[in-house]
């Protein structure tokens, strides 16, 4: 057995330091924060993983935003698999601020006020539904004269090369990686493109997203994921990789519980039944607040890697 050993940190020391000492020193979910990143950073330096990042729309709404758009811009990731709602909060943000609010906000008098509240973020109507329908109106009208039809990856590329540079979107497009969003329609961002095909020649084709996805598991020495929370973001990635033999690394970020069977609770070892993690892959969940964790894993792997 390995004795615990206390933690020995001073003012000088570093985000490097209190990891070294998490692997001896860490207790419960701190020592799981290790173990996780340490397997990050080893998919990331296998250049034979396809590694995929996958994250609800949530997280974008806060300073995360920025942790993921630096992730993307060094080409940490091959594929970004999320919800309509990270399109619609990286477009907003790149006009308008959101604000610090509070979970016991009244939400009736902030809904007669035309803000709305995510969590303990406030979002004011004009920061968020009219930027985004202005945004797309123009930018369909664009595409639309020689495009009539795209995946979602291909309609995040012609969004990001709109974007400022400090978006998600806008790095996608530069380093093209593809950002796959099986749920398109299930936001601002699709509700506008389902408005626009109303009264123009458009569609968007989930279905060649899948052929993407298709062609690059199947040609995959190994893979991995980062996956943070679960839904449909966090399925379609363990999905397409069980026709691999399953994830080489995985590592889950999550609040869920598992008692309820639900996707977002259901710990790693569960997709390893089901052949979406190989059985011989490094894997780990790590439970609690991503907004948490993400600018601790971030600032080690810049580190290490």
């Amino acid at each position: 057995m390995k004795e615990i050993k206390d933690f020995n940190l001073g003012k000088n020391s570093s985000i490097s330091d209190i990891f070294k000492q998490m692997h001896d020193s860490g207790g419960f979910t701190s020592k799981k924060l290790a173990l996780g990143t340490g397997i990050l950073e080893k998919m990331l330096k296998d250049k034979e993983s396809l590694n995929f990042l996958s994250f609800p729309a949530d997280i974008i709404a806060t300073g995360s935003r920025g942790i993921v758009k630096d992730m993307v811009k060094n080409k940490w990731f091959d594929v970004i698999m999320t919800t309509c709602g990270t399109l619609d909060h990286d477009i907003a943000r790149c006009w308008k601020d959101y604000y610090h609010g509070d979970f016991f906000m009244d939400d009736k008098e902030l809904h007669k006020k035309g803000i709305n509240r995510l969590g303990n973020i406030l979002i004011p109507n004009e920061s968020y539904g009219i930027i985004i329908e202005d945004f797309m109106t123009k930018i369909l009208k664009e595409i639309s004269k020689d495009k009539k039809e795209l995946s979602t990856y291909e309609l995040v590329w012609e969004i990001g090369k709109r974007l400022k540079q400090d978006s998600i979107a806008y790095w996608c497009w530069k380093n093209k990686i593809p950002m796959v969003i099986p749920g398109i329609t299930d936001g601002a961002v699709g509700y506008q493109i389902w408005q626009f095909s109303q009264d123009h020649e458009f569609k968007i084709d989930v279905l060649k997203d899948e052929k993407l996805l298709s062609d690059l598991v199947w040609n995959a020495k190994k893979s991995g994921a980062l996956m943070i929370g679960g839904g449909i973001s966090k399925h379609h990635v363990i999905w397409h990789n069980q026709f691999k033999k399953g994830l080489d690394y995985a590592v889950y970020i999550t609040t869920a519980q598992e008692y309820d069977g639900s996707l977002s609770g259901a710990r790693t070892h569960e997709a390893i039944s089901w052949g979406k993690i190989n059985e011989n892959a490094d894997h780990i969940t790590i439970e609690g607040d991503a907004t948490v964790y993400l600018p601790i894993i971030f600032a080690e792997l810049v580190n290490s890697l």
